[in-house]
């Protein structure tokens, strides 16, 4: 029987009049990086070298204590020098070895940085057991007179063991090494993340690196007791079975990133030697012609210096809160670390509906409320706790956001500067209210304190403003 033309018209359907295929939307939050074998190498190396990092303070306080600290002397002296040596590498090296890290391969200085760190971990208990019962004379004959004449009474401030210069030297060349590490890994993420799950990289990184800090403080004393034990069964000294635990987390984390593909090529690194000085002036002139680059970084800046600042007012606002102890004060940064990882995870799975500089913004608004919030409460341990928990959470905020702007807006040429530069900026941050905090505490009070530091908050969120305007 014939077919009609309507019936053909309703049986030969033209491709033009299908419905349109919906467009699968991409997807978001943490999935898409973790599922990025490249990405996944970067974050279980930075599980086990932020362990380290962590964990190696809480070996030199035991090293300290079991080899050097007298009867009834107190040990904050032994570990201040101990910081000291940690942080001047910082203040020093920090932009210099951002210039080197632009021309050497990524990967060979994540690898690399790790297995020196291992190594000299592992040669710290031999070397204080070659200086045992020696000490070093820490003065010279142009002492003024009458510093002298103290010095005398006071042998053992200028005369140092020997093993404790070692624990010194130690540390300055761990914390040396470290300041290629950063600027390397930060570089990095960008090569091996497409910049539109920056965010969700960062937040993963930064969720890592809280976590780190309140597991590696947790677990450190009673992991290198345990390795103390062990190395007792098998004829090992209990400094070498300590050292062993920061070694192989070390030289784990290099042996992971050793299997780790950036993508570079040989070219990419292969040029001319740095000029050292013009190469910094290069990345300081960056800075000043990228506004959005160089307003992220200094908000970041305001916020490790505000953190750095809470980090010594807190051991006073434990010393307020009735039923507290001032020695009991990193609970409350912990609560400020766990809110951290909180707001990371919040931006991972859903920040990236938003632009970096709403959520600048808004956290920078939030850590002033915040911190309005501690001046009222200091005296009531669960407003102190609150308050803490959701500075760290707005402060997640504001610094994920800001280090993808960086990231995803500095080209690849100057990644290694720039980040040098950062680490340099965000380390002298991290100084300074140390030294500052304590004195204007005692000067004008806990609760003036914290209404300035949420003062510093705004400034930040106006830095943030400007960015947006500028869009």
């Amino acid at each position: 029987m014939p077919v009609s033309n309507s019936e053909t018209t309703s049986t030969t359907e033209s491709p033009m009049d299908r419905p349109p295929i919906p467009k699968k939307s991409p997807r978001q939050g943490f999935a898409p990086v973790l599922d990025n074998p490249r990405f996944l190498t970067l974050w279980v190396g930075q599980v086990f070298s932020q362990l380290a990092d962590k964990i190696y303070l809480v070996l030199m306080i035991a090293l300290i204590a079991g080899n050097f600290q007298g009867e009834n002397q107190p040990i904050s002296g032994w570990v201040s020098a101990i910081m000291i040596a940690f942080t001047i590498p910082a203040v020093l090296f920090g932009s210099l070895a951002g210039v080197y890290v632009d021309r050497w391969s990524k990967k060979g200085v994540l690898v690399i940085s790790n297995l020196i760190r291992a190594a000299f971990v592992f040669i710290i208990p031999p070397l204080l057991w070659l200086c045992q019962d020696d000490t070093v004379a820490i003065t010279v004959a142009w002492l003024p007179d009458w510093l002298r004449r103290w010095q005398h009474q006071t042998q053992d401030v200028f005369f140092l063991p020997l093993g404790f210069l070692v624990l010194l030297v130690m540390t300055f060349i761990d914390s040396t090494i470290t300041q290629f590490f950063a600027p390397a890994e930060q570089a990095t993420i960008s090569l091996i993340v497409k910049r539109r799950h920056l965010l969700s990289a960062n937040s993963l990184f930064t969720t890592t690196m809280m976590a780190m800090t309140i597991i590696g403080f947790a677990i450190g004393e009673p992991l290198l007791e345990l390795a103390a034990n062990m190395a007792n069964t098998i004829n090992l000294s209990w400094e070498e079975g300590k050292a062993s635990v920061v070694g192989f987390s070390y030289l784990i984390a290099g042996l992971i990133l050793s299997f780790l593909r950036t993508g570079e090529k040989r070219e990419h690194y292969e040029k001319e030697r740095p000029h050292v000085f013009d190469d910094i002036k290069d990345g300081i002139s960056y800075l000043s012609n990228n506004y959005r680059v160089r307003n992220a970084l200094i908000q970041l800046v305001i916020l490790f210096s505000i953190f750095a600042a809470l980090s010594v007012l807190a051991v006073r606002m434990a010393e307020t809160i009735p039923g507290m102890k001032a020695e009991q004060f990193g609970f409350l940064l912990a609560t400020g670390g766990l809110g951290m990882a909180f707001g990371a995870a919040i931006l991972g799975n859903w920040g990236q509906r938003f632009r970096n500089h709403q959520l600048g913004l808004w956290g920078s608004i939030g850590m002033a409320v915040s911190l309005v919030g501690l001046s009222l409460g200091t005296s009531s341990l669960w407003i102190t706790l609150l308050m803490t928990t959701f500075l760290g959470l707005f402060a997640a905020f504001v610094g994920v956001p800001m280090q993808t702007i960086i990231q995803s807006e500095t080209p690849v040429d100057m990644r290694g500067k720039v980040f040098g530069l950062q680490n340099n900026a965000v380390n002298i941050a991290l100084s300074l209210p140390l030294a500052l905090a304590g004195i204007a505490e005692t000067l004008v009070g806990l609760p003036p304190v914290l209404l300035g530091l949420g003062v510093m908050a705004i400034a930040g969120g106006v830095l943030t403003w400007f960015i947006g305007l500028k869009d």
